[in-house]
């Protein structure tokens, strides 16, 4: 797909990932990695006596999850390069329980040539857990491409 074409997608759906299973093991690999190892995220026993019933993902567990589900929900435009430039909002709107699958449904907010050959991409991300009415985030992500 031409950089130029997705201009012409803007308020459109531009794909749906598939599921993606937030297990326990990738939770604690997680907190590993971040050093975050807040007992709701790694102590199923402690955590069971919560609210929340279970162990839950870290929020930026879930939201790193967004590369993979673009990956496989989106046609890559063709560019030389893409870069991840950041957000302009991200919400964490439910916890991803232990166990929970979750895939990523990306609409085009905006299309912008900056300059010749560079383009400004903003995606809405949204990250449905499957059985759940509310989604566990909504993300205003912002890609530059070049060439």
């Amino acid at each position: 797909m031409k950089l130029q074409d997705l201009a012409g997608k803007i308020g459109e759906t531009l794909g749906t990932s598939e599921w993606m299973t937030v297990d326990q093991s990738r939770i604690d690999a997680f907190a590993d990695v971040t050093e975050d190892h807040q007992f709701i995220h790694v102590n199923p026993e402690m955590a069971k006596a919560t609210p929340l019933g279970s162990t839950v993902a870290h929020g930026f567990l879930t939201l790193s999850l967004l590369s993979k589900m673009l990956e496989t929900a989106v046609e890559k435009p063709q560019v030389a390069m893409s870069i991840n430039y950041g957000f302009d909002k991200v919400r964490f709107l439910s916890f991803v329980k232990s166990g929970a699958r979750v895939r990523g449904h990306f609409r085009l907010l905006e299309m912008e040539e900056k300059r010749p050959g560079q383009w400004q991409q903003k995606v809405e991300a949204t990250v449905e857990i499957e059985g759940e009415t509310k989604p566990a985030l909504i993300a205003e992500w912002i890609f530059q491409h070049f060439g």
